[in-house]
């Protein structure tokens, strides 16, 4: 059983992600997605920067920077652009649903990139998952609307997915803190100057400053800190959950502040889509015990 500090920030961590697609469906039309996620990635840059140096952190991230780039790049810079994309088309809650994908891609490329083997729960996990992936599509393929919103977001969760392998492999020695601070800092280098050439003409009102504000302080650097803090008390098991929580605050938001009304279908897939991220994650509690 969860205790109930943990719990407690397991909620709070699903309803921060949740509303990351609620703030990007608000702000992305006003600032374009590159200039709004550069925004997100500068402001937790400068929040986590900031603590890593109280904390004598940065030779750390000197050390590793050509891997914290990459992770910059893979994690953050290109996913969150994509999402941002998206959110221009797709509402807030599909796009979370979506998102709700990232396992079963993680399962994907160990099997196929790592050649780890994956028992049959796991492989039928894959397949339940990916049926509701192509449920929650189906409405936008057949009609041939937001196709490319829709890609966005799907190549987004692939991009997260290879990253957790990779950091795993390449900055597994480092402290989460670490990994999290360099990754937001590269990933704002990286984008620094696409933001000032896409830079909006128009000035962007005062609600999308606040979501865009909200994106950087609430949805990445406040998020960041309570997931690792969960990760350190609880495991990885219990920080896992989370994946289950984003997408119901993700509509929940979406149809209290905006309004959205998803179809049967998008409920019907994501459904599908989180039940086969249980049966691609589950792990017996005899073989968590014996880990």
């Amino acid at each position: 059983m969860v205790p109930a500090p943990d719990a407690i920030d397991l909620v709070v961590l699903g309803a921060v992600w949740g509303a990351s697609y609620l703030f990007m469906r608000v702000a992305a039309p006003e600032f374009g997605p590159v200039a709004l996620i550069f925004l997100r990635v500068i402001i937790a840059a400068v929040l986590l920067g900031a603590v890593l140096v109280r904390r004598g952190g940065l030779l750390t991230l000197r050390q590793a920077a050509l891997p914290l780039t990459v992770v910059g790049a893979i994690n953050t810079a290109v996913p969150f652009t994509l999402f941002a994309y998206a959110s221009l088309s797709l509402p807030a809650g599909l796009n979370a649903v979506l998102n709700a994908t990232v396992p079963l891609f993680g399962a994907l490329v160990a099997l196929v990139w790592l050649g780890q083997r994956l028992p049959a729960r796991r492989l039928a996990g894959l397949a339940v998952g990916f049926t509701g992936v192509l449920a929650l599509a189906w409405p936008t393929l057949a009609s041939g609307d937001n196709v490319p919103a829709i890609a966005a977001a799907l190549v987004a969760t692939v991009l997260y997915a290879v990253s957790a392998h990779y950091t795993r492999q390449h900055l597994g020695h480092l402290p989460a803190l670490a990994v999290a601070g360099g990754s937001q800092i590269a990933a704002a280098l990286l984008l620094a100057p696409l933001a000032v050439a896409r830079w909006p003409v128009v000035s962007p009102t005062r609600t999308a400053w606040l979501a865009a504000a909200s994106l950087g302080v609430l949805c990445t650097a406040f998020a960041y800190g309570l997931y690792f803090r969960l990760l350190a008390r609880s495991g990885p098991m219990t920080a896992m959950a989370v994946t289950y929580l984003i997408p119901v605050f993700g509509v929940a938001w979406g149809a209290l502040f905006l309004g959205e009304r998803l179809p049967s279908s998008a409920f019907g897939g994501g459904v599908l889509v989180l039940a086969g991220v249980a049966l691609a994650t589950w792990t017996p509690t005899s073989r968590l015990a014996a880990q």
